[in-house]
Formats: structure tokens, sequence, C-alpha cells
């Protein structure tokens, strides 16, 4: 089984409240820096199409993912959060089932982000709001 495979697994044991040992410890040898450049090359051009405040979460989890200090468990929720998201594959398929499709995509963000939101430094923070500077230009506030 492949690693998304892997933690996609584990995203639904856990949020069943299911035993999830056995499947980290296949997740031992996996080398997540990897794994973590190679998502930011699908990340940018799904966020280019969902717009900047659809990407500030998987951005969040992009850099706690590649936090030194984040559990294998955080790791193996963030990459299949991050992956379900963005990639075209989907449990329910929007095409078919039309809002309900994009609802189980937030459901799975919502879930890990409400697990994994300690672990946002204000340093991710910044890392964040400069990558989507980066990619959408300054955000500006108007003072008056």
């Amino acid at each position: 089984m492949t690693t998304l495979g892997i933690c996609i697994l584990i995203m639904i044991y856990f949020t069943k409240g299911k035993e999830v040992k056995h499947l980290l410890a296949r997740l031992k040898d996996v080398n997540w820096h990897e794994k973590i450049n190679a998502l930011i090359k699908r990340i940018q051009p799904w966020a280019l199409k969902a717009g900047r405040r659809a990407s500030r979460p998987i951005l969040q989890f992009y850099y706690v993912l590649a936090d030194e200090k984040t559990s294998t468990l955080d790791r193996a929720l963030i990459y299949a959060a991050i992956a379900y998201t963005i990639m075209p594959m989907d449990l329910i398929p929007s095409a078919v089932y039309k809002m309900l499709g994009i609802v189980d995509d937030g459901v799975a963000v919502l879930y890990v982000y409400k697990k994994v939101k300690k672990n946002i430094t204000p340093e991710i923070s910044a890392k964040v709001e400069s990558t989507l500077n980066d990619w959408f230009g300054m955000e500006y506030e108007v003072v008056k």
C-alpha cells in the first residue's frame, strides 16, 4: 500500500476512534521531506484555482508537515487531508454528487485542522502569509 493510502486509512480510522498504531508503524521509514517537496508542486496550481482564502489552511498544513517537531500521526493526518483536497480523486466525487462532493473535502480539512492547529506557530503563519503574497500579491487593508 502507498504512503498516501496508509495516511488516508489512518485518517478514517482515527476519526472513528480506532487504533492506528499498526498503520503508523508502516510509516516509520517514510522520507517526509520527499513527500513535502512533491506536495508543494501540486499545491500551487490548486491554490491558484481555489483562491487565497481556501489556500490558507492547506498551506498551514504544509508548513506544519514540514516542521521536524510534528508527530508521525499529525503528519499522516495532514498528508491525507492535503492530498484528499488537492488531488482529483474523491471518495464522494463532486462531479456526481455536486455540493456533497465539495463538503467532504471541507470536513476532512476541518477535522485535521482541529487536531493540528496547536502546531501552527507564529513563524508558520508568517511563512503562509509570505507564500500567499508571492502567489496572489500583497493583501492590503484600507485604513481610514
